[in-house]
């Protein structure tokens, strides 16, 4: 009995081994399929920029990044006016009263914000998918019937929230899952390279980071490399959480 007792203990010894480097191998495919996701994405998301085919969610990003410029008004005391978005990607919010130094900065780190919010939510449950596209689909769609006052933008606004809304009633929840991390990977880039290209790119341009240096007196470019130093800090800090979780 002893004889066959050690060989048991050591089978059992190696099936334990076996079985960590098994988990260990598939923890490292994973995570070597999460960055060539990644890049891959942004790979194509660089090549494709400029064309038609990411013009909706850039689009859909400055509308965000106005959106949060509302919120953080009225969240400090003030109101929504009205809303601006135009063929050219630019927008612009009328918010009075509030907070204008918060007001002002939650526009480039609103954006950020909910790109990092889509993502995280994107790595949960599936249930949560679904509910999620509903609420910013519905959230989107009020905000533009009420506040916004450009064609375009009152088009797309509705568009693209109804759009939200039907996917999350009717697509499958791995669909949704990509739709979130699509719409979560270009709102934290596109925070990023909008914030060099309005503020290092163009210093003259009436920027938030302009006004902000109106307010303050700090100088638009400050203000410009604070916010990109945030914005890739903070997507640093994403992307390690979600390469740790893959």
């Amino acid at each position: 009995m002893k004889r066959t007792a050690v060989p048991r203990r050591r089978s059992s010894t190696k099936m334990s081994a076996r079985t960590r480097r098994e988990g260990l191998d598939e923890s490292t495919k994973r995570r070597l399929r999460f960055l060539a996701g990644f890049a891959a994405y942004f790979v194509a998301l660089w090549f494709l920029w400029g064309t038609p085919v990411v013009y909706p969610l850039k689009v859909f990003v400055v509308l965000l990044h106005e959106i949060s410029h509302g919120i953080a008004a009225v969240a400090s005391g003030g109101s929504i006016e009205r809303i601006l978005l135009d063929l050219n990607e630019g927008g612009a919010c009328y918010c009075p009263g509030g907070n204008a130094f918060v007001t002002l900065t939650a526009g480039y780190l609103g954006s950020l914000a909910w790109g990092v919010l889509l993502l995280l939510i994107a790595t949960g449950k599936p249930r949560r998918h679904r509910v999620t596209l509903m609420v910013v689909g519905v959230v989107l769609t009020i905000m533009t019937v009420l506040y916004v006052r450009t064609l375009f933008g009152i088009g797309f606004g509705v568009l693209a929230g109804l759009a939200l809304v039907g996917a999350s009633r009717r697509l499958a929840p791995p669909v949704n899952q990509a739709i979130l991390t699509v719409l979560g990977l270009t709102s934290c880039l596109y925070a990023i390279l909008d914030i060099k290209s309005d503020i290092i790119d163009r210093p003259g341009l009436r920027s938030d980071a302009a006004m902000l240096h109106e307010l303050t007196g700090v100088p638009t470019l400050v203000w410009g490399f604070l916010w990109i130093a945030v914005a890739i800090l903070v997507a640093g800090l994403l992307f390690r959480r979600l390469y740790r979780q893959a």
